[in-house]
């Protein structure tokens, strides 16, 4: 994989995600019964396997308005790591394959040329955050390109967003986009118990910890957002969920809806767990 390459193959379904074309289209028709599309110019998407958050991922690809590119921020990175994005040509699928955007790739490149900062590295590894996804962007908008990113928790991260927008405007190209990120990984396995274990530790995540964050969101504040999440560590990829609040904003979006919020422990209880939440900018 990486620059040069044709095409980047699936490397998360049979764990992440289904592997068969039918299992995935009665879980999304289960999910999104009438499967049409929405309004919104950018969406918050959780990230985890379709078990625990699949039904949240699909609500925010299904807001999105219909599009001919579709962008897709994830993260998993440090605040010293560069911007990365995937240069393949297509990717893999369960339901087909992805064409990549090369046109709003190059014109983002030179946005962010244009902004003083440096062109995102090729994105060599296998990344749940954007691919998880992928499948269901194929299942609702199987005609839209694809645009694979993933930014760092830093505040050019929402220029990054910005850019983005410049530059399906200046292709005159319906783009929408998608920040992925999932909430606060709370629990020994994470090595973050603030909160102690049991009911108090599950509330304090849902009402106190996710709820900053998602609200900094819902307010559209994207200084105010990443501040949160890098002090209290309630996003565990915060530069893809203000990059794509940047985008949105850059849109013309003026408002936030929360879709849906959930934690791993309605699947599967732990002292260990996940919060999730899905949001649209419109």
């Amino acid at each position: 994989m990486g620059l040069g390459a044709k095409l980047r193959k699936a490397a998360l379904r049979g764990g992440w995600y289904p592997e068969g074309e039918g299992e995935l289209d009665r879980l999304i028709g289960g999910w999104l019964p009438d499967r049409v599309t929405g309004k919104a110019f950018a969406a918050l998407a959780p990230h985890a396997g379709w078990i625990f958050s699949g039904r949240l991922s699909a609500l925010a690809v299904a807001s999105l308005l219909p599009s001919e590119t579709i962008v897709v921020i994830g993260g998993h990175l440090g605040s010293q790591d560069p911007m990365l994005c995937a240069y393949e040509e297509s990717f893999e699928t369960t339901g087909g394959l992805l064409a990549a955007d090369a046109e709003l790739r190059g014109a983002l490149l030179v946005e962010l040329r244009d902004s003083g900062l440096p062109a995102p590295l090729p994105d060599v590894e296998d990344d749940n955050s954007v691919e998880v996804l992928l499948p269901l962007i194929k299942a609702l908008q199987p005609e839209a390109k694809v645009l694979w990113l993933r930014s760092p928790p830093r505040l050019d991260s929402k220029e990054l967003g910005a850019a983005l927008g410049r530059a399906a405007a200046f292709l005159g190209r319906k783009v929408s986009c998608i920040g992925s990120s999932d909430l606060t990984h709370y629990g020994p396995a994470y090595g973050f118990t603030p909160a102690g274990r049991g009911m108090d530790a599950e509330k304090w995540v849902s009402k106190t910890n996710d709820k900053a964050f998602v609200d900094a969101l819902l307010d559209m504040n994207c200084e105010s957002a990443l501040l949160i999440a890098r002090r209290t560590g309630s996003a565990c990829s915060a530069g893809a969920a203000i990059a794509a609040l940047g985008f949105a904003l850059e849109a013309g979006a003026t408002e936030a809806k929360l879709l849906g919020y959930s934690t791993s422990l309605e699947v599967r209880k732990a002292e260990s767990f996940v919060g999730y939440a899905a949001l649209a900018f419109v």
